[in-house]
């Protein structure tokens, strides 16, 4: 069952700076997880393969491509890293691209945050407020975002549309 979210994502020069500002606001710290997300050609949306050492998923989204924060509409399946879904859709859909990253998984609550050092891109953070079961709703999970979008300092030059 899709669930919603609203992200934000953004260029990243203090790392060290918002990991500070979550270990004081009681981030729960899930770990570091080089990931390779391949991604997929498909017909509607996005479709990536995200293979890691914490996070295993086959995700399909839809999403807004505008700068600051934007609506998606995420669809997750646990993957098993032995099983050869990754060869299946190589084989039947082909890859658009590859991402390779280190990753910093944070929790505050329902919203999610990543410190992302991507291979030949940069630094960056995520901000992703979830709803999981629909009982937060759109509005709150803006709000969510744009409060850490301001307490993070984040300069609106930063923020990415993909």
């Amino acid at each position: 069952m899709p669930h919603l979210n609203v992200e934000i994502k953004a260029r990243c020069t203090n790392q060290d700076d918002i990991r500070g500002i979550m270990q004081s606001h009681g981030a729960n710290f899930k770990g570091t997880d080089h990931q390779i997300d391949t991604y997929f050609n498909v017909y509607s949306g996005r479709l990536k393969l995200r293979e890691g050492n914490i996070e295993n998923y086959l995700i399909h989204y839809e999403r807004e491509n505008i700068e600051g924060p934007k609506q998606s509409h995420v669809t997750l399946f646990t993957s098993d890293p032995g099983s050869t879904l990754k060869e299946i859709l190589l084989t039947s859909l082909g890859v658009l691209t590859v991402v390779d990253k280190q990753r910093e998984i944070y929790f505050i609550e329902n919203v999610k945050f990543h410190l992302d050092t991507v291979s030949g891109l940069g630094t960056f953070v995520e901000i992703e407020a979830i709803d999981k079961n629909g009982d937060i709703g759109k509005d709150r999970l803006l709000e969510q975002c744009e409060h850490y979008l301001k307490l993070f300092a984040i300069p609106t030059a930063n923020l990415l549309a993909d």
